[in-house]
């Protein structure tokens, strides 16, 4: 007769022993499971964590009941708890084999503190509990298998592909029927549009970004969604950037809130461009132009939110390609081998006449502030403390940032203006720093000033 196998129970030594540091040997067997994935430190603090180190604990307790209960092990338990964990690595397209390597660290991890300290008189429990750990990795292997084999045909199936080339086909203006027939998608006369700007944090694995960038992919198609009134949406977006194109809304404000949700799921800041209800004929043109604004509010530094075409009327149109932008250009030119005095003249800009708090935000004396806004009129050739002036380098400072000027068209600076400037203005300000006369200004203010007409042409 074969012998009856030796049964295991909470009160055998190996058991007891592991008891009273369940919890800390739960975050144990996670750390060691994560320190098996090449690369895994490059993902952000507590990716993982919310939902792995969780289940790891219920897995324990799940096999501490059946030994309690004398029962084999619950499948159908153990593919809850794995099931979800597996899926949600898969729609990151963390690759299958990656998985199975963190897992059986894990359990290598536990078979090491149960060997380290038994004895001899340990090893039918040992043998007995090797038996569970091989039902355990069997269990969960199969559903790691068979769940992420599901995600990957469900979620990145043809399906869905279909409709992401559907809505680049019309962003394109190129013929969609067949596109439309494959997404099982009715193409309408008009959409809503809207982009999308992540501004992510840097990354230097490729393979956690692909796996944050596919996360995000699904987190925003599930947020798209919802607004699309539950049928899937069409969009481009990648997990960094992109367009979608949804059902018009009727006038009702549907996008209000779209860019702090998405920013709530990312961690990131997110800046959505409505660009309102555009007829299909129109797609390509708008999207073109509505990517250029999302450009835009990434590279003005805007914070989280819903803009619309009038937040970024006057910088869009400040980037046109045109003489006046590069000559716009050109006058920071000076500034930029000298970034404390551009600094300065950045600060000046946001605070206007408070000169007293905009030298606080930088921590000088208003002396010492007032002395680097001469240094910029000195090299501009116009005068922070002057209002016109002062408009003028704002522009100048926008097109600078956001435009590359043609330098075959770039102006060189007149020395009229690019000179000590009229030291009655600058004593106006400053009587100190007044040390002998200059020639008073002749002449017009347009012939004085060559770039006076430049805003008015621009207008």
């Amino acid at each position: 007769m074969p012998a009856t196998p030796h049964q295991l129970t909470l009160d055998s030594p190996i058991i007891t022993r592991l008891l009273p540091r369940i919890s800390k040997l739960g975050d144990e067997l996670f750390d060691a499971a994560l320190a098996t994935v090449p690369g895994a430190e490059f993902f952000p603090p507590g990716h993982f964590t919310d939902d792995v180190a969780s289940r790891i604990i219920s897995g324990v307790v799940s096999v501490l009941n059946a030994i309690e209960d004398g029962q084999d092990l619950d499948e159908q338990q153990f593919a809850e708890l794995v099931a979800p964990v597996v899926q949600r690595r898969a729609e990151e397209r963390i690759p299958l084999r990656l998985l199975m390597i963190a897992f059986f660290g894990g359990v290598r991890r536990l078979w090491s503190e149960m060997t380290e300290q038994a004895e001899h008189a340990d090893l039918p429990d040992l043998i007995a509990m090797s038996n569970i750990m091989l039902d355990v990795m069997m269990h969960t292997t199969i559903t790691m298998a068979e769940t992420h084999s599901e995600v990957e045909r469900s979620i990145y199936g043809s399906e869905r592909e279909a409709r992401r080339e559907l809505c680049a086909a019309l962003l394109r203006g190129a013929h969609s029927e067949d596109l439309a027939a494959r997404a099982d998608t009715a193409i309408t006369a008009a959409y809503d549009m809207i982009a999308i700007q992540v501004m992510p944090a840097d990354r230097s694995l490729p393979m956690a970004d692909h796996a944050i960038a596919r996360r995000r992919m699904v987190q925003a198609q599930q947020v798209l969604d919802e607004l699309a009134g539950g049928t899937s949406a069409l969009h481009t977006f990648d997990g960094t950037a992109g367009i979608a194109l949804l059902p018009p809304t009727s006038g009702e404000l549907r996008y209000e809130k779209l860019a702090e949700e998405l920013a709530s799921r990312f961690g990131l800041e997110v800046v959505v461009i409505e660009f309102g209800t555009v007829p299909r004929a129109e797609l390509a043109e708008s999207g073109a132009q509505i990517k250029e604004f999302g450009i835009l509010a990434r590279k003005l530094g805007r914070p989280t939110g819903t803009y619309g075409l009038d937040d970024l009327m006057l910088e869009y149109q400040l980037t046109r390609p045109s003489p006046a932008r590069d000559r716009l250009a050109s006058r920071i030119v000076p500034l930029i081998d000298h970034p404390h005095l551009l600094e300065a003249l950045e600060t000046h800009i946001r605070f206007g006449s408070d000169r007293k708090s905009a030298a606080a935000a930088m921590h000088l004396h208003p002396n010492s502030f007032s002395y680097r806004l001469r240094r910029v009129a000195e090299l501009t050739g116009f005068d922070p403390s002057d209002p016109y002036d002062s408009r003028m380098l704002a522009a100048a400072l926008t097109v600078h940032r956001l435009a590359e000027p043609d330098p075959t068209r770039l102006a060189e600076p007149d020395p009229a203006r690019v000179a000590e400037p009229d030291p009655a203005r600058l004593a106006e300000h400053d009587p100190a720093r007044l040390t002998e006369p200059g020639p008073a200004p002749t002449g017009s203010s347009s012939e004085t000033n060559p770039d006076a007409s430049i805003l008015h042409n621009m207008q």
